[in-house]
């Protein structure tokens, strides 16, 4: 791993996700991080331009001096669609963020918070989470990788000889559909409603059934004999030596991961190593800060 940081090593790593905007400090000599730095703002992915900006601009210019340290880098992770490199969002019909369509990000953000365009990175959150695993995570050292994250919607992303890049698999054909409607929260919540007639709020609910209802098992064991089929096919793909699953579906991965190796190993992938994030969102700050490792 390059350990060359720039110059103050330190530097700031921001989750601009569909709703809130994430910061967090991270020295890239030491790899510690400053938790005075931690801040989970929401932002009102609805609102116009000037108040998406105006809200992330705010909370970056707090991290940057509030905390008592010299930064002079920022790195920013964004879900797409998205030019990173120029800094213009391409989100629209999305639910989030479509008021930025169009418009160049990063100049406006580095304007707000008074800094210069190219003192701000700008990746994928999905591949972000990745450089954050294989920087301080499960995946620590690790040079080729995939990653699953299970939530809201569903991320992808792969890592290849340390370049980690959006893999964007959530819209690919799977069953009779993509295979984000059955890999995401929605698919949990129609599901079980589909067996049951009862709502319930996400799956951190469903999940606290598991022990006392036969539906809720079967419905977590048709989401793990999914997840491994989809895994199956990006595996082969990839050919990584490790799986990262992260997001707020893994954080139950006490009720699907052992029927997620049992449907692996009936396709062959026995001897893959799976395993679950502990960082979660955080791994998506520290990647983005290494990018300026490079």
């Amino acid at each position: 791993m390059n350990t060359d940081a720039p110059a103050g090593k330190q530097v700031l790593g921001v989750y601009i996700s569909g709703y809130h905007i994430t910061t967090l400090i991270v020295d890239l000599a030491t790899g510690n991080t400053l938790r005075s730095s931690y801040q989970r703002v929401p932002v009102n992915s609805w609102g116009t331009a000037d108040e998406i900006i105006g809200t992330c601009a705010t909370v970056i210019k707090k991290a940057l001096t509030e905390n008592h340290v010299d930064i002079h880098f920022i790195g920013i992770a964004m879900p797409g669609p998205f030019d990173y490199e120029q800094g213009i969002s391409y989100i629209r019909n999305n639910k989030k963020h479509d008021a930025l369509y169009g418009l160049n990000v990063k100049q406006l953000l580095a304007e707000q918070v008074g800094i210069a365009t190219d003192q701000l990175c700008m990746l994928s959150d999905a591949a972000a989470f990745l450089k954050g695993e294989v920087f301080a995570g499960v995946a620590k050292g690790e040079d080729r990788l995939i990653g699953l994250t299970l939530g809201t919607g569903l991320g992808t992303a792969r890592l290849k000889d340390g370049v980690a890049e959006d893999a964007n698999l959530w819209c690919m054909p799977f069953l009779d559909s993509i295979a984000e409607d059955y890999l995401s929260e929605r698919w949990f919540l129609k599901r079980y409603y589909e067996l049951s007639g009862i709502n319930v709020v996400n799956v951190k609910e469903l999940s606290s059934f598991y022990q006392s209802s036969s539906t809720v098992k079967s419905v977590f064991k048709e989401f793990a004999v999914n997840l491994a089929n989809f895994t199956g096919n990006f595996v082969h793909a990839v050919q990584p030596k490790m799986v990262v699953l992260s997001g707020d579906i893994s954080r139950a991965s006490d009720c699907f991961l052992a029927a997620y190796k049992a449907q692996l190993a009936k396709i062959g992938l026995e001897d893959l190593p799976i395993n679950v994030s502990k960082l979660n969102s955080e791994a998506v700050m520290i990647g983005a800060a290494t990018s300026w490792l490079n």
